[in-house]
């Protein structure tokens, strides 16, 4: 009959990180949780121990006891996700925040702001990115940079007649 499972033996690196980590107030809880399990298996306590002792299902303790063990201190960190890769490179998504930064009349526009109707089309046509507006919306957010509200009673009026058509303001 095998024996408990045990941790192997923790270098002077990977017990001062681990100890850091699982008594952490500012880490993700995630990786509280899997260096508490590592420390613990450190300690010399087996698994059926941790799992009474830290109150996580079985196969969370297994799970991490065994990615610590096979790739150290790298497999406490979350894996790579699936899904599809980005769209857009980073040198496109820093040509936008370029174009976004700029003003308009820089780049010989005849408007004084971006719109992101207008951001969008100036980057599809003359730097050759064609993104979606949220996209655009996204990436300038994440970046921090804000829209105003466009004011559409300021400004010269598209109909030159308006005054005419409208009559006088005060009877």
């Amino acid at each position: 009959m095998r024996g408990p499972l045990r941790m192997r033996a923790l270098t002077d690196e990977e017990t001062r990180v681990i100890h850091k980590l699982a008594h952490s107030q500012t880490a993700a809880i995630r990786l509280v949780q899997r260096a508490r399990i590592v420390e613990l298996a450190g300690q010399g306590q087996t698994i059926p121990e941790i799992i009474e002792q830290t109150g996580n299902a079985p196969g969370m303790v297994y799970k991490w006891f065994k990615r610590f063990a096979e790739m150290g201190l790298a497999g406490l960190g979350d894996a790579a996700r699936s899904g599809a890769p980005s769209r857009y490179t980073p040198e496109a998504k820093a040509q936008v925040l370029h174009a976004a930064r700029t003003r308009p009349t820089d780049l010989g526009l005849p408007y004084a702001s971006w719109t992101v109707e207008r951001l969008a089309l100036y980057v599809a046509e003359q730097v050759g990115v064609r993104m979606k507006k949220t996209r655009i919306f996204e990436i300038l957010q994440d970046e921090g940079l804000r829209w105003r509200h466009q004011e559409t009673w300021f400004g010269e009026r598209l109909d030159p007649e308006f005054a005419q058509k409208r009559g006088p303001s005060k009877p």
